[in-house]
Order: C-alpha cells, then structure tokens, then sequence
C-alpha cells in the first residue's frame, strides 16, 4: 500500500471521502463542521503527496503505470482503468493538495454561517478529488471522465448562488464554453486512438505512434483537436470569455479555480502529450500564437477593470497565455525544457494567484461584499495582514527580481528566445512571440499594481456596506495569506535557478524523455541568461513606477495623459462579449426562434389533418345509432338505390 501506485490512491481517495462526510453531515447537527474533513483530507493528502514526490525522485525513471482493471470495451474501444505515477504527476499532485488545503481552510472561515455550507464543502472535496485523478490518468477516458467531472464542478460552484440571476448565468456560460472546447477534444482522442493502433492507454499510444508514424497532416490535426481541450478549459482565445465571469462564485472558488484546478487541467494535458505535440511543429507554432494573443489580448483587458477579482481573473488568462506560449516551442527546442518552463511557471502561479485571489476575498468579506476598487482605498492601515500578503503576491505576479513569478517568466522568455536560435521555419514567428511576451510582462507589473494602489493605498475610504466595523479577516482567513504569501516570496528561487532542481526531476518523467528521444530539437543548457534577466527587471520596475506614478493617491477612472479612449476599449473588454453576442449569440438565437415558428406550423399542420377524420367522423357518427330497424331501413334504402343505379345503367 505504501509503493507508490498505494500511495496515489490514497490521495486520490482522501477528497472524495471528505466529499461524502460533508455531504452526510448536512443531515446531521454537526452540519457547521461540514469544513473539517476537507481540511483533514487535504492535508493528509499533501503529506502522502510529498511522500509520493520523494517515492517517484528515488525511483528516478519513474514508476510503471497501474495493472489496467477494464472499464468498459466495444469491440477495439477498450477503456480501462490505469493511473501513471511519474515526475509531472508527482509534482501535480503536491501542488494541487498543498494549495487545495489552505484553500479550504480559508473557505472554512470566508463561507461561515452559510446556509449552503455542507452542500459547498461537498461539491469541493468533488473538484479536487476530480482534478488529481485526471492528473493520475493514464488513459484517455479515464482521463476525459475526471476532466468531465472538474467541468461540473465548476459549474456547480460557479453557480453557488444561483438564486442569483448573474450566477446562473455565468455557470452555463462556463459549462457551455468549456462544452465546445470538449468536442474538438473527443474527436482528437478518437482520431488518436484510431492512429495509435486502437490503443487508449497514453504509454502505448505515444509507444505506437512514435514506431509507426501516421502522416503528418493527421498527426497535426490530433494535436490541435486535443488543443481545443486546452483552450476551453485553460481559457484561451477565443473561448477565455467564461473565467472572468466566473467570478460570480465565492471567492475560494476562484482561487480553487485559478490557482490549483481547472485552468491547469489544459496546461497539464498538452504536457502530458508532449510527445505527440512534439512530432507536430505546425501544431506547436499554432499552441504558441494562440497563447500569444491570449495573454496580450488579456493583459490589455486588465488595464482598465474597476472589479478586483476580474482585473484577477484576466490575469489568470494571461499567464496561461504565456504557459502556452513556452509549451508550444517544444517541437524546435528541447521538449524536456519547454515543458519545465511553463510547468514551473504553473507551480509558482498557483502560490501568488491563490494567495492574491484569497487576499481580494479577505478584502471583498471585510468591505461587505463590495469589490469595486472606486468604492474603496487606502486599507493599508486597517487591514495590515491582508495588505502585505497581497503585496507579495503582486510583486511575485509582476515578476519582480528574485520573487518566484521572476524566475518562472524568466524560463518562459528564455524557451521564446531559443526558439529564435533555431533553423525552424517559424524562427520570426517565435522572435514576434518574444516581443509580445514582453510588452505582456509590463502590463502585468502596470495593472497589477494598479490594483494594490487602488485598494490600499490613497486616501482611507470604506463603502457604507462594510459599516463602521471594517477590520481585518480573522485569523482562520489570514493564516493561510501568510503561508501562501511564504511560497509566493521563495518557492521560486528555492526549487530552480541555482539548483536546477525542478527542471531535472520534472526533465525525468518518462513521457518528456520519450519525448526528447524522437525530435531533433535543439538541447538548451540551464544558465542564467543576463539578458533575459535585466529585461524582466526593467519591464517589471517599470510597470510598477507607472503604476506608482498614477494611482498611488487613488482615483481608479484615471488614465495616462492621450490613452482615455485606449482605457475605455480596455473598460469595455474590446466588445469582445458584444461581437460573440451579435455574430454568434443573436444568429443561433433568431435560428432558434425559426425553428419553433416552424415547428409550430408543422404542429398545427399536423393537429389540422388530425382533425379531418374526426369531422368525417361526426357526420357518419349518428347512422350508428344502435337501432335495428334503422340498419334494415337503411340496407332497404341502399338496395333500392344499387338497383335504380342497374336499371338505369341496362335502360340506356
């Protein structure tokens, strides 16, 4: 039980335990500790995780997946049931459970008194039970049946209130978004499963692929079909338009989603897939511009937001965006360095975005509800824990000189630039990619400090919703803001650049090794680049000084001299929810009022003829009176007639 396969199936086990208790405990008294057996079992869990990690780092290949148990077959169609214990799950795992914890210990404080309590705390324990066995997954179906479940958790805890119409509504919007990523997602595993020699377990249908490869155009279009995956769930362009509305829910659920769940889930699944994707440069370039656009297009959509959470929420898009942009130079450079890249960037981003979204909920439950940053300032003074955790986690968001975010965007930058160095036929593309990620990395130093100013500092200023008792949170909501705020200011540093620690143990995975083994992609060394490095700073210390200089008093409507109408477009989204509206929403909506104009025409057409043999048959109804002299006086009447009609017919 305690070799590693045990010992991931315990922290699998451990969430849904804790899911079933709270669920039971809303039928019972103790309903108001429906929060404690999710702390207890994630807790727990991140202690087996660690265990597990140093398990996996001892074995160093790597651990043979699970004996399939089979789940469901048809024919060739096999599913069965077979988890992978290697480096990225290993690292996944602790990441997830770890952060998961502190999540739920604040939730335990921030959703006191909730009348929804067990039924929150159920559904929670879901999602994170469903997030580690899709990380666990080693077979496609498997894998689509927890990516499916994350998918209803989120929908269920997006829509928490969903007496509130806003609410409701943003949890079909993020159901039905991530729905159409979804399709282009089965229809790759299906297209893969038919290339890969019928098999749906990943290690023997990246084994088979790489010994028969199919042609390239096939393989591309499976890469890209698993792509759409990605972007519905990792909200990429041009389905991201679902995670700032998501906001709606409670704020440890944008924490949950934003930093450990969800959002990975598509980052994750193209690491997983690195050696396919590998095989696919033009799916690569394909990966990397999208996540390009995303994070430049989300970044400038930050500038001007007045919501907290939503100037949160766009920045989650972004750095997703650059997640992508690093995944997507694995078929010119190493895949191995690539990966570490964008995966080291999720690990550190999972701490400062956690930490920053639970921040904004201590600020959010201490204002009384109220998020908008016009409607209160300066709140360095009477919310000092939250202040300064929120400041670390802003400042290793803005990727700040040795703070984590530095370190993670620094490896993205360097993936980018080598990929530069190459004989790849889309070595401009790459350079171009380079440039947006660093005009991206200022506006994330700008519009995040935006924020920290906007809210604590300036003039001191509480909404009247908070009344006179505005503090700070209590200490179950501001211990985890200061081990959170702990790993924000040196998990970075601590596990990378002078140890190389991360890169090697997650370069071990044998997936990335497969990987590395059938691409001639170019090798990239681990160095400190100080090209790379001073770039960062200046684009970071940048962005805070402009910051600085114009928000530091306060006023959120203010804007740079000559960018008021650049501001407004960044206030307004780009109309991008307007334009979905008008040539997606609006055409299928007026299709849909059509369809039923036409079927109630059909209907009514139908219900007419149904109506003719009832009218016949209430003329012909009163001869069937039941009267026998009347039968014998009508057949009478018919013989007579019958034998006038022969008479006649002879005569003539």
């Amino acid at each position: 039980m305690f070799e590693p396969i045990g010992l991931a199936l315990i922290v699998l086990l451990l969430p849904l335990s804790a899911c079933l208790l709270a669920a039971f405990s809303s039928l019972t008294p103790l309903k108001k500790l429906a929060h404690v057996p999710l702390i207890v079992a994630c807790g727990s869990a991140a202690v087996v995780a660690l265990l597990l990690l140093l398990k996996v780092l001892d074995s160093g290949a790597g651990v043979p997946p699970s004996k399939p148990i089979t789940w469901f077959a048809a024919g060739h169609l096999q599913a069965r049931f077979t988890i992978t214990v290697d480096a990225l799950s290993a690292i996944m795992l602790a990441m997830i459970t770890f952060v998961g914890t502190w999540i739920a210990v604040f939730a335990g404080g921030y959703m006191r008194g909730d009348k929804g309590f067990p039924r929150f705390f159920a559904v929670m324990g879901l999602f994170v039970f469903s997030m580690c066995g899709l990380v666990l997954a080693n077979n496609f179906f498997v894998l689509v049946a927890f990516w499916e479940g994350v998918g209803l958790c989120s929908y269920l805890l997006v829509g928490y209130y969903f007496e509130k119409p806003s609410a409701a509504a943003a949890a079909r919007k993020a159901f039905l978004y991530t729905r159409l990523g979804d399709t282009g997602f089965l229809l790759g595993i299906f297209l893969l499963w038919k290339l890969g020699g019928w098999h749906t377990d990943l290690n023997l249908l990246f084994d088979h692929i790489q010994r028969f490869q199919p042609d390239a155009w096939q393989l591309t279009l499976a890469c890209l079909l698993l792509f759409c995956g990605a972007v519905g769930k990792s909200a990429q362009f041009p389905l991201y338009v679902w995670l700032p509305d998501a906001m709606e829910g409670p704020t440890p659920v944008s924490a949950l989603i934003h930093a450990a769940t969800m959002v990975t889930a598509g980052v994750y699944l193209l690491a997983r897939c690195a050696p396919l994707f590998a095989m696919a440069p033009d799916a690569q370039i394909v990966v990397s511009w999208i996540g390009g656009i995303t994070a430049l297009l989300a970044a400038f959509i930050a500038l001007a937001q007045t919501d907290l959470k939503r100037i949160l929420a766009y920045s989650t898009v972004s750095q997703l965006g650059f997640m992508f942009m690093a995944l997507g130079t694995s078929g010119t450079i190493s895949p191995a360095f690539a990966v570490t890249a964008a995966m080291f960037h999720l690990f550190t981003h999972a701490f400062f975005k956690a930490l920053l979204f639970l921040a904004a909920g201590s600020v959010m439950h201490s204002m009384g509800g109220v998020i908008d940053v016009r409607q209160f300032g300066g709140l360095r003074k009477v919310m000092p824990t939250t202040h300064l955790t929120f400041l670390c986690g802003a400042l290793a968001l803005a990727g700040f000189p040795l703070l984590s975010g530095f370190w993670s965007k620094d490896l993205i930058l360097e993936s980018l630039l080598a990929a530069v160095d190459t004989e790849s036929h889309y070595t401009a593309g790459y350079f171009t990619l380079f440039l947006v990620a660093c005009v991206t990395a200022f506006l994330t130093a700008f519009y995040t400090f935006r924020a920290y100013f906007l809210t604590f500092w300036g003039p001191e200023k509480i909404p009247h919703e908070a009344g006179h008792h505005a503090h700070e949170s209590t200490r179950s909501m501001t211990i985890p803001l200061l081990i959170l705020a702990a790993g924000a200011l040196s998990v970075g540093i601590v596990l990378e650049p002078f140890t190389h620690w991360f890169s090697d143990f997650l370069g071990s995975a044998p997936s990335l090794m497969q990987a590395r083994g059938r691409t001639p992609a170019k090798d990239v060394a681990h160095h400190f680049n100080w090209i790379i490095a001073s770039v960062s700073v200046v684009l970071a210390l940048g962005g805070i000084g402009v910051a600085f200089a114009l928000y530091r008093n306060g006023g959120a409507e203010r804007a740079p001299a000559g960018m008021a109408k650049v501001f407004e477009l960044s206030r307004k989204k780009l109309y991008v929810d307007e334009i979905y509206g008008a040539a997606l929403v609006k055409p299928v909506e007026v299709l849909a009022f059509l369809a039923r104009v036409f079927d109630g025409f059909l209907d009514a057409l139908a219900r007419l003829i149904s109506t003719i043999p009832r009218f016949i048959g209430g003329w012909v109804r009163p001869i069937q009176n039941g009267l026998v002299q009347f039968y014998a006086l009508s057949m009478a009447l018919g013989v007579a007639v019958f034998l006038t009609f022969v008479v006649f017919r002879i005569t003539r």
